[in-house]
C-alpha cells in the first residue's frame, strides 16, 4: 500500500535512526544501503527535512540525522508528505454522496480497512521498526 518513494523514506529513516548521537549520514550513503538512487534520495531526505522530521547540516561531516528521537516519528509523518494520503479518506468507489447514511457498496469493508491502515501509520514509530528488527544499517553504525 505504500509507494516505492514512501519505502525509500521509512528505510533512509529507519537507517538514520541507527546512526550514533550527533553522527549525519550523506544521502549518497544511505541511498547505497537501502538501495536507492542518490540524486532521488537526496530529493526525498530534503522534503522530511522540511517536514521537520531531518536535520541536515552541508560540508564535510555533514549529511543529515534524526530531528527528534525515532519514538516521537510515526510512520504517517514520514510518509504523508510522499503518499496521498487524503485519497483514502474519499469512497473507495469514487462515489462523492458515499457516507454512512448513503453507503457505496464496500463503504462498510473500506472503511474498516482504511481506518486500520491510517492507525497503523500512526501509531507505529521509526522505533518500533527498529526493536522489530528492521536491518538497515550504515556502516560504523551499531547493527
Amino acid at each position: 500500500m505504500i509507494t516505492k518513494t514512501g519505502l525509500h523514506a521509512v528505510r533512509a529513516m529507519v537507517a538514520l535512526a541507527r546512526l550514533a548521537p550527533g553522527e549525519y549520514a550523506g544521502a549518497a550513503e544511505i541511498a547505497y544501503h537501502i538501495s536507492a538512487p542518490a540524486n532521488y534520495l537526496g530529493k526525498l531526505l530534503r522534503a522530511l527535512a522540511a517536514e521537520g522530521l531531518l536535520e541536515s547540516q552541508k560540508g564535510l561531516g555533514g549529511g543529515f540525522r534524526l530531528a527528534k528521537p525515532a519514538r516521537k516519528i510515526s510512520l504517517f509523518a514520514v510518509v504523508a508528505p510522499f503518499e496521498s494520503i487524503s485519497r483514502w479518506a474519499g469512497c473507495i468507489l469514487g462515489h462523492p454522496d458515499c457516507s454512512e447514511e448513503l453507503p457505496c457498496a464496500l463503504h462498510g469493508q473500506w472503511k474498516s480497512i482504511r481506518s486500520a491502515y491510517l492507525r497503523l501509520l500512526e501509531t507505529t514509530s521509526v522505533a518500533d521498526l527498529l526493536r522489530k528488527g528492521e536491518a538497515i544499517a550504515l556502516e560504523g553504525s551499531e547493527s
